[in-house]
């Protein structure tokens, strides 16, 4: 009897270890059981030790480049296998993560190894100085992406690929899962409108890894004047693109959460409008609202905080819409939702004033902003991009490292 009471016991553990398993959570933590069922390239070390022994390394990386349950950065680990990183990258918010968006970094030292950091948004150059180029051998990125074209870590890693191209340096990419890998939806970037927040023709949500995007890159000519890079992914072990994978780390400042992560494609559109999209507040990209809307319930007011300094509406009580209840499966299943951003213009009402130049950049295409002007629905726009989904889905089939 005692043994059946044992064995109840470990078969209903597993029943709720499966529920956990397949329970879609709103936040990042570490402790997140799909999370741990991936192991990611960084953790995959006797695939790419061989690879750098012996060589310099610079490390491109930021605060989501890390293993197990104690996250340990990647950098450490290198450093306790013997490994000789002698310099290291950071992409938009710095190595440690707290920078604003688009704000300059400056470089500086890791006070933890003593090893120089030279930064990517330190001024207008995003390509690093010869005298850094020539302090190592290899570049090796390990960087949590989100997936989509205007998210700035995958610009980054295209930059020093070119870099890495001119100057002869081999490149390595430690692969880490697309939490939007199950999507791929919106128009592929006219490159008139090449930009730092759109950097490749690709559509807004790509539903590629950092590996298969350096892998497509490099295989479609796209680095500067069609030249290739020596490059090795190291992929993840037990992924596909329809994983839910939770990120351990908030990959930025103002993606505190999945749901934040999952909204990204239809919210980020309100940076290039007057309208809030929640910086400054608990639910960045979860709300949207503008202190001249009206007939709405919800209301919010923007703070400075820690990477969201000077948030835009700060300090005014906005009325809008909150999104930060929402179910993730819904939302995920919305895919790039244009609807939000239309009800916001019509309830404005303030016409060609209501976008920036900023918005044509990171839609990729001006047809989006024209449509919405002349009254066109989100059904009628998305229908105008289907071409395009069809065809870079042909296009980046033979890069996938993973199943679809």
């Amino acid at each position: 009897m005692k043994h059946l009471k044992v064995l109840f016991i470990l078969l209903f553990a597993c029943v709720l270890t499966t529920s956990a398993q397949e329970t879609i959570c709103n936040e990042i933590c570490p402790t997140s059981l799909p999370a741990e069922m991936v192991v990611v390239g960084a953790e995959r070390t006797s695939e790419y030790l061989p690879l750098l022994k012996g060589k310099r390394i610079a490390l491109l990386s930021n605060q989501t480049g890390v293993v197990g349950f104690d996250h340990k950065h990647t950098l450490d680990l290198m450093l306790e296998m013997g490994l000789n990183v002698t310099t290291i990258f950071s992409p938009e918010h710095g190595f440690r993560g707290k920078a604003d968006a688009g704000e300059h970094v400056k470089s500086s030292v890791d006070e933890k190894t003593g090893i120089p950091i030279a930064s990517l948004y330190e001024g207008k150059s995003r390509m690093p100085a010869k005298e850094t180029m020539d302090r190592f051998d290899v570049i090796v990125t390990d960087i949590q992406d989100v997936g989509l074209r205007f998210y700035t870590y995958y610009v980054t890693m295209v930059n020093m690929m070119d870099a890495a191209a001119a100057y002869g340096k081999e490149f390595v990419v430690l692969d880490r899962p697309n939490p939007n890998g199950m999507t791929v939806d919106g128009p592929i970037l006219d490159m008139k409108l090449k930009s730092g927040v759109g950097w490749l023709p690709i559509p807004t949500v790509h539903g590629m890894t950092m590996g298969e995007i350096a892998l497509m890159t490099n295989g479609e000519g796209w680095l500067n004047d069609g030249k290739r890079v020596k490059l090795t992914v190291i992929p993840c072990k037990n992924y596909t693109h329809s994983t839910r994978y939770k990120l351990p780390i908030a990959p930025s400042p103002n993606l505190p959460n999945m749901l934040s992560i999952y909204l990204y494609p239809s919210t980020c559109y309100f940076e290039g409008t007057p309208v809030s999209l929640g910086r400054g507040t608990d639910w960045p990209f979860q709300v949207y609202g503008h202190p001249l809307m009206k007939g709405y319930d919800f209301s919010f007011t923007p703070t400075s905080r820690p990477g969201a300094k000077t948030p835009p509406q700060l300090g005014k009580l906005c009325h809008g819409v909150d999104l930060h209840n929402l179910a993730a499966e819904d939302v995920i299943a919305q895919g790039m939702n244009l609807e939000y951003v239309i009800d916001a213009y019509r309830n404005l009402n303030m016409g060609d004033k209501f976008f920036t130049p900023f918005f044509d950049k990171l839609a990729g295409r001006t047809y989006i902003r024209e449509m919405i002007m002349a009254g066109k629905s989100a059904t009628e726009i998305r229908a105008m991009w289907q071409d395009d989904v069809k065809r870079f889905k042909e296009q980046r089939r033979p890069y996938l490292l993973y199943p679809e």
